[in-house]
C-alpha cells in the first residue's frame, strides 16, 4: 500500500483508506461480524486511514472502528471522524460551542481514546464558512488537547474554497470520481497552494463505478441510494454522485471498454481518483472483507495511460456534466 503525506499534519497515511459509513448504517443491513470483518481486512492490507461520522448509525460506526483497533492492539491508523449532522433542525445556530463541544466528547467516548485525530464538520450549512467565530472554536479544541487536527466535510466546490482561507482548517473532504471531476479545476490546485490534505469520498459514486449495476438492481429500503435518489434526506449529491441512475448506466458501459484486462471496474475507478497528486487518500466503503482487499489493491495498479484519461474526460464531458458539474 502506497503512502502519501496528508496536507501540512506531517501525517503519512494510506492513498486508500477506509470509508466507514457502510458500516454504520443507510447502506442496508451490513451485520456487526461483517463490519469488523471489512475492518480488519482493510488494515491487514495496509490502510492506515479511517473515515467515520458521529451519525453513521447513531454512533455505530465509531463503537465499531473503536472496537477493532482495541482488538489488533500495537500502532493505531490515523482515524477521521465528522460531527454536526446531529442536530436538529440542521441548521447553522446549531454550530455553537455547546453544541460542538458535546459532540466531540460523545465521539471521544465512541472511539474511546482521548484525542481525536482530526474532526471535520460534517458538510454544514453555506453560512458556517462565513462565521469565523466556529473556526475560532475548533482552534479553542485543539488548544484544549480533544482534537489534534480540524477540517471540513463539504457538498461543493465553492465550500471547499472558502474553508480553506481559515489558516488552520487541515483538510477537506470532497466528493471526487470519474462522475464528478470539478475539484481538478480549481480547488486542487489551491488545497496544494495551502498544503490542505484533500479526502476523496463517494469514489465509486454509490457503488455504479463498480459496474454491477443494472436497471434492474433492487436496494434495501434502509439503503439511501433507494430513499434518496432525489435528495430526500440529504444532499442529492451523495447518492449516485447526483447522476441520474440510467444516464450513469449507460455512461458505465462506455467506461467498461476502456478496462485493461483482469482489472476490475472498481480498481480502474479508484486508481482514477489517484492520478491527482493533490489527493492525499481516497476512502471506498466496504460492506465484507472481500470489497476491503480489491480496493486495497488499486493502489498497485500501473498508472492509466493517456488515452485512457482522455477518453474519461470526454465521458464525463458529453454523457455527465451536464447534469452535474456545476451544481457541486
Amino acid at each position: 500500500m502506497k503512502q502519501r503525506i496528508f496536507g501540512s499534519t506531517g501525517q503519512s497515511v494510506s492513498e486508500i483508506g477506509f470509508g466507514a459509513w457502510a458500516i454504520g448504517g443507510a447502506w442496508g443491513d451490513v451485520s456487526k461480524e461483517d463490519a469488523k470483518a471489512a475492518l480488519h481486512a482493510a488494515l491487514d492490507e495496509g490502510m492506515t486511514f479511517i473515515d467515520t461520522a458521529d451519525v453513521y448509525g447513531d454512533g455505530r460506526s465509531e463503537q465499531i472502528v473503536a472496537e477493532v483497533l482495541k482488538e489488533r492492539g500495537g500502532p493505531k491508523p490515523f482515524v477521521a471522524t465528522k460531527i454536526g449532522r446531529r442536530s436538529s433542525p440542521h441548521v447553522a445556530q446549531a454550530y455553537n460551542p455547546q453544541s460542538l463541544a458535546a459532540y466531540v466528547e460523545r465521539s471521544l467516548v465512541n472511539l474511546q481514546t482521548d484525542c481525536l485525530d482530526l474532526v471535520q464538520l460534517h458538510c454544514p450549512p453555506p453560512a458556517i464558512y462565513y462565521q469565523p467565530e466556529v473556526f475560532g472554536f475548533m482552534d479553542q479544541l485543539v488548544a484544549d488537547g480533544k482534537i489534534r487536527h480540524y477540517g471540513v466535510s463539504v457538498e461543493k466546490v465553492e465550500e471547499g474554497l472558502k474553508a480553506i482561507e481559515y489558516p488552520n482548517v487541515q483538510s477537506v473532504q470532497i466528493i471526487y470520481n470519474i462522475f464528478r471531476q470539478r475539484p481538478s479545476a480549481l480547488f486542487f490546485a489551491e488545497a496544494k497552494r495551502r498544503q490542505v490534505g484533500v479526502i476523496a469520498r463517494v469514489p465509486l459514486a454509490s457503488g455504479l463505478l463498480a459496474g454491477k449495476m443494472n436497471a434492474a438492481t433492487a436496494f434495501a429500503a434502509d439503503d439511501h441510494r433507494a430513499f434518496n435518489r432525489n435528495g430526500e434526506a440529504f444532499d442529492k449529491g451523495e447518492t449516485f454522485s447526483g447522476v441520474p441512475y440510467e444516464v450513469a448506466l449507460a455512461a458505465v458501459e462506455e467506461i467498461r471498454s476502456l478496462l485493461p484486462g483482469g482489472v476490475a471496474m472498481a480498481q480502474f475507478a479508484l486508481r482514477w481518483i489517484l492520478m491527482e497528486d493533490a489527493v492525499g487518500t481516497v476512502i471506498p466503503g466496504a460492506k465484507n472483507p472481500l470489497q476491503a482487499q480489491a480496493n486495497a489493491r488499486a493502489s498497485a495498479l500501473p498508472a492509466l495511460d493517456a488515452d485512457a484519461m482522455a477518453a474519461l474526460r470526454s465521458i464525463y464531458a458529453r454523457r455527465i456534466a451536464p447534469h452535474v458539474h456545476h451544481r457541486w
